[in-house]
C-alpha cells in the first residue's frame, strides 16, 4: 500500500492511495480460510470446499468488501499518522474506474482538515455582570399580575356587558326549526373574549344587559368536529341572566394559597426568587454575547472553507424561510448566501471550533445526569407524549446531538467565565433590559 500526497496548500489535503492487487487478492483469500469451515456446498462435504471454487463463488462480493476495508484502513492510519482532523467527511474517489480483478487499486483522497487553534490568555478577557437586585415595585407589579389571573367576579348593576365581563346565561341551539343535542345549556357563566365559544356567538353578546333575551345567528366551522353540525347555519336562543365585572383577587394570604404558597410573604420569596433568577438569565446571555465577541476578535486561524460554505448556506436557507413561512420544504429556488451570510458563517465556525477545542482540552464533558435532565424538559412540551419523546430523542443520534450541543457550550462557557476577570455592576431592571435588546438587535 502507498499513500502519496497530492496537494498541500492551506488546510486542504490531497492524496493517491494505492493499494496493489496481491494485497486484495491476500485480503480475500484470507476473508474465504476463515469462512471456510463453516461452507456447505453440493458435492463436497462441509469445510472441504475447494478455493478455487470458493472464489469463483464469492470472490467478487469479498473483493468489495476488502476494497473498502483496505482504503478504510489506509485513510485511518494516515489520520493517525499525521494527526490531521478532518472538518468534513473525506472525499474518496476511484481513479481507475477501468479496475479489473488483478490490478492495483488507485483512489483519491481529500479533505480539509481542521486548523491548529492558538492558546488563550483568559486573563486578558474582562467581562461585567449585570446584576440587577428585585424592587418592591416589580414584586408588587408580579402580586397584583397573580391577582388578576384568579379574578373574581361581581354583579355589574344595570351595566352592558363589555369584553372581559362575565355573563351568565341560558342558551338553546336550534337547527332546521329543532334543538340540537349538545346545543343547551342552563346557568352558564361565559367570560366574553374567552375564544371559548364558536366564532360570534360571544361577540353578539357585547352589550347585552341582564333579563334580555337575543337570538344568535351563527354558522358552524367547516371544520368543526361535529359532522352534523359542521358548516350548518344554526340560532342560539339566549337569556341573560346576570352580568358580573371582574373583580381581581386580594393581594393576601388566601391569594398566596391559591398559589401553594403559606402565606403571603412566602408567595413573596417566591416571587423574588423567581425575578433573581429571570434577572440572572438575563445577565447571564449579556456576558456570553460579550465574551463570544471578544473571543472572536482576540483569536484568530484559518478556518475550513468548506465549513463556512455549508453554514452560510444553512443561514441563507434559515433566513429564507423565516421570510416565506408558506413555503415548506426545499419547493424554492436556489438560494445562494450573501456576504453577511458568509461573514455571519465566518463567525459561527471560528466560535463553534473554539469552543470545542476548548472543551476538548480541559476534559469538558456533558454527563448523563444532565442529558437526561435536558431530554425530560423538552419531554415537557408535549403533555401525554413525553416517553414517546424520550424514546426518540434515545434512539436517534441526531437528536441527541441537538440536546447535547448547547449543554457543552454552556459548560464551555462558564469555563471560561471562571478564567476571566469579571467585575460585578449594579444597574437597573430598565438598563438590563436594554442590554437584551441591544443583543436582539444584533
Amino acid at each position: 500500500m502507498q499513500i502519496t500526497e497530492t496537494l498541500n496548500e492551506g488546510l486542504k489535503r490531497a492524496y493517491e492511495i494505492t493499494i496493489t492487487g496481491g494485497d486484495l487478492e491476500t485480503r480475500v483469500t484470507e476473508k474465504l480460510e476463515e469462512a471456510r469451515p463453516d461452507i456447505e456446498m453440493k458435492g463436497f462435504r462441509k469445510g472441504k470446499v475447494p478455493m478455487a471454487l470458493l472464489k469463483k463463488q464469492f470472490g467478487p462480493r469479498l473483493m468489495g468488501e476488502a476494497m473498502q476495508e483496505a482504503v478504510d484502513g489506509a485513510m485511518q492510519g494516515h489520520l493517525d499518522e499525521t494527526g490531521d482532523r478532518p472538518a468534513m467527511q473525506p472525499e474518496i474517489k476511484m481513479v481507475n474506474e477501468d479496475w479489473k480483478e488483478g490490478d492495483d487499486v488507485v483512489v483519491a483522497m481529500s479533505y480539509e482538515k481542521l486548523p491548529e487553534i492558538p492558546e488563550i490568555d483568559y486573563k486578558s478577557i474582562t467581562l461585567e455582570k449585570l446584576t440587577v437586585a428585585p424592587a418592591d415595585a416589580d414584586i408588587d407589579e408580579a402580586l397584583k399580575n397573580l391577582a388578576e389571573n384568579v379574578q373574581n367576579f361581581d354583579t355589574k348593576k344595570g351595566g352592558k356587558a363589555a369584553e372581559g365581563d362575565q355573563v351568565v346565561i341560558d342558551f338553546k341551539g336550534i337547527l332546521d326549526g329543532e334543538p340540537f343535542e349538545g346545543g343547551a345549556a342552563e346557568d352558564y357563566p361565559l367570560v366574553l373574549g374567552s375564544d371559548s365559544f364558536i366564532p360570534g356567538f360571544e361577540e353578539q353578546l357585547i352589550g347585552a344587559k341582564k333579563g334580555e333575551e337575543k337570538k344568535l345567528d351563527i354558522t358552524f366551522p367547516e371544520e368543526y368536529g361535529a359532522e352534523h353540525l359542521a358548516g350548518k347555519d344554526v340560532v342560539f336562543e339566549v337569556t341573560v341572566k346576570e352580568v358580573k365585572k371582574p373583580v381581581p383577587a386580594e393581594v393576601d394570604d388566601e391569594l398566596a394559597k391559591k398559589y401553594g404558597a403559606e402565606d403571603l410573604d412566602a408567595l413573596k420569596g417566591q416571587i423574588t426568587e423567581r425575578l433573581q433568577a429571570e434577572y440572572a438569565g438575563a445577565a447571564r446571555a449579556v456576558m456570553k454575547r460579550k465574551l463570544l465577541d471578544q473571543l472572536d476578535e482576540k483569536v484568530s486561524f484559518e478556518l475550513p472553507p468548506a465549513l463556512v460554505d455549508a453554514e452560510a448556506a444553512q443561514i441563507a436557507h434559515q433566513l429564507w424561510h423565516e421570510e416565506n413561512p408558506e413555503v415548506e420544504g426545499h419547493d424554492h429556488p436556489e438560494i445562494e448566501p450573501t456576504d453577511e451570510h458568509l461573514k455571519l458563517a465566518e463567525r459561527r465556525v471560528k466560535l463553534g471550533l473554539l469552543l470545542a477545542e476548548l472543551g476538548q482540552k480541559n476534559e469538558i464533558q456533558v454527563s448523563d445526569a444532565e442529558m437526561s435532565q435536558a431530554i425530560m424538559a423538552q419531554a415537557r412540551q408535549y403533555p401525554g407524549q413525553e416517553r414517546a419523546f424520550f424514546e426518540f430523542v434515545q434512539q436517534n443520534a441526531g437528536a441527541q446531538q441537538q440536546i447535547r450541543a448547547p449543554l457543552f457550550e454552556d459548560k464551555v462557557v462558564d469555563f471560561v467565565f471562571e478564567m476571566s476577570d469579571i467585575t460585578d455592576k449594579e444597574v437597573s431592571k430598565d438598563e438590563l433590559k436594554a442590554a437584551v435588546d441591544a443583543l436582539e438587535e444584533e
